[in-house]
């Protein structure tokens, strides 16, 4: 899991740099990279998350309840962050300075959610059974890297309007550290007896829904006059065969 906290950490702060180090990023590339992000994160959850939830042992009635709970938790985190995990560049909450807070408490929790994804891949039950659902190729983790990246240039960009860069740094910072938060605490839950195995399905069940909110909010998004953008749709073909071939042939 040390690879893991490095690579959710660093690729955070990175992608926050370049707001200062990179000021035409925004303007250039920010919404391609936003929907390639978006359709490797939709295809995944697709491809991976939800069948392996349907087929790992949890009863199919309440994990399908939990997904529907995760997508309609993430329209409510949405209302705090200003919607800045899936790309929006503003913020809705007034005075910006007050508005701060509640986007990082926003941002914060779905951050750490999606780090318990990161947790359980090697994991083994009481029985002897394999945990629910294992990850064993780094198709999420290459999903979660690819969302962070966005979301964290997205929220340096709205920190940076309305703080110093000091604490567009230290908040960015905080931000950088939920997701490894998040895997460490359920690992530590899990292996400690705190958290059962239903408890971890329910995890996973909140965060798929989760993605199914944010990867879906950005393609409508990005063609809100419901008008072709060839390089938008060719780049969501792009991501969605990647995942394809990461998951099925890697």
């Amino acid at each position: 899991m040390g690879i893991n906290f490095l690579l959710l950490f660093l690729t955070a702060m990175s992608a926050g740099a370049l707001v200062f180090l990179a000021p035409n990023f925004r303007d250039k590339y920010f919404k391609l990279v936003l929907v390639f992000a978006g359709s490797y994160l939709f295809s995944i959850t697709i491809i991976h998350l939800i069948p392996e939830l349907f087929t790992s042992g949890y009863p199919a009635g309440s994990m399908g309840l939990w997904i529907l709970f995760g997508f309609l938790l993430q329209q409510v985190l949405e209302f705090l962050s200003s919607g800045i995990e899936h790309g929006h560049i503003h913020l809705h909450h007034g005075a910006k300075k007050s508005g701060v807070f509640t986007v990082m408490i926003g941002l914060f929790v779905h951050a750490f959610l999606e780090g318990t994804l990161l947790s359980h891949g090697n994991l083994i039950v009481d029985q002897g059974e394999v945990l629910g659902h294992v990850h064993s190729s780094k198709t999420v983790l290459a999903g979660i890297l690819m969302h962070k990246g966005p979301a964290a240039f997205a929220l340096a960009a709205v920190l940076s309007s309305a703080l110093s860069k000091k604490w567009t740094l230290i908040l960015l910072s905080l931000f950088a550290i939920a997701s490894p938060l998040g895997m460490y605490t359920s690992a530590y839950f899990f292996e400690s007896g705190l958290l059962s195995k239903e408890g971890i399905g329910v995890l996973y069940g909140l965060v798929a829904g989760g993605f199914l909110h944010i990867s879906t909010t950005i393609f409508f998004e990005s063609s809100p006059h419901h008008k072709i953008h060839w390089n938008k749709l060719l780049v969501s073909f792009i991501a969605a065969a990647l995942a394809i071939a990461s998951e099925f042939l890697f």
